[in-house]
């Protein structure tokens, strides 16, 4: 007999913790079709693992400093990587191999994001500009002056039409893609965006601010439509993302150290703790019930956490 209320789901539990890194993992994402995890640290390499087996494949080294981000092709055959040495590098994710080096920002380049087809890349830098590249080529498609502080997110929507910007000056402003000119902003305010993603079905933006709150967005009214709070967010760039294998969760790391999963009305699910320092990135499989997280530089580590069945 129905009782009106869903039944809880399943807790998340530890698996296992990878620690190839020497100093903060800043960035940890599996591979579209979830056979590889990639993490990406301020050590300046990016370390590649089997999801089968949980063990290290390749190690990715060549950026002369530290790397904030990582965006993998839609295929999962590349990586593309954003460094504090003002260069992206695309690579060759099994084999290992930069095979090509994206160079144009005149400042640390803190984050990246492939198109749909994977022939365009987008990246934020903290010289206040916005890329488009062609993946191909290398080349430089737009440079887009707009922001007046660090550029800290950008995510194409799934048809690649058009993408979303975060930057420091508060503001989170939609783009058209072949043009590469404003067509909204969604946001002008006080509290620094510090992450923009949209949502699997391309209909809302998740937004963070740095003042420990998550909000989901209907974009094409402005209007918002949910918050997520609990954690603590004040300083760093969180990553969180969403998870849609089984019940459908917004999932955050913490300057807490913790993990957060809501669900998408806003209500806290659980904190997944285990991590000795701030949580930066979350990742979610896109087939299976798991969850790899990031930790800051007095913890160096990426956890594995599963549901349990």
């Amino acid at each position: 007999m129905s009782t009106g209320e869903s039944q809880r789901p399943a807790p998340y539990r530890h698996r296992k913790t990878l620690a190839v890194h020497k100093r903060a993992v800043s960035c940890v994402k599996f591979s579209n079709d979830g056979e590889l995890l990639a993490s990406a640290s301020l050590d300046k390499t990016l370390a590649v693992y089997s999801v089968e087996t949980l063990t290290l494949i390749s190690r990715l080294v060549g950026h002369s400093e530290g790397v904030s981000d990582l965006a993998w092709s839609s295929d999962s055959h590349y990586i593309c990587s954003a460094s504090d040495d003002k260069t992206l590098r695309i690579w060759d994710a099994r084999a290992g191999e930069c095979v090509k080096t994206l160079r144009g920002h005149t400042d640390i380049v803190f984050c990246v994001n492939f198109n749909q087809p994977s022939n365009l890349i987008v990246s934020g830098s903290y010289d206040e500009t916005i890329r488009v590249w062609d993946a191909k080529t290398g080349q430089t498609i737009h440079v887009i002056e707009d922001h007046k502080l660090p550029v800290t997110s950008v995510c194409f929507n799934p048809d690649g039409s058009i993408f979303v910007s975060g930057s420091h000056d508060g503001t989170c402003k939609i783009w058209d893609t072949a043009k590469g000119t404003l067509l909204k902003v969604l946001i002008d305010d006080k509290a620094p965006v510090s992450f923009v993603k949209f949502s699997p079905n391309g209909k809302f933006i998740l937004v963070a601010t740095l003042d420990n709150t998550l909000r989901l967005c209907d974009y094409l009214v402005g209007k918002f439509l949910k918050t997520y709070q609990g954690h603590s967010n004040r300083i760093y760039c969180i990553t969180p993302t969403f998870s849609v294998t089984n019940e459908k969760y917004i999932v955050s790391g913490s300057e807490d150290h913790g993990v957060y999963l809501w669900d998408l009305k806003g209500r806290l699910i659980q904190k997944l703790e285990g991590h000795t320092d701030t949580v930066i990135s979350v990742t979610c499989h896109p087939k299976l019930n798991m969850i790899a997280s990031a930790g800051l530089d007095n913890d160096r580590t990426v956890r594995i956490w599963v549901q349990d069945a």
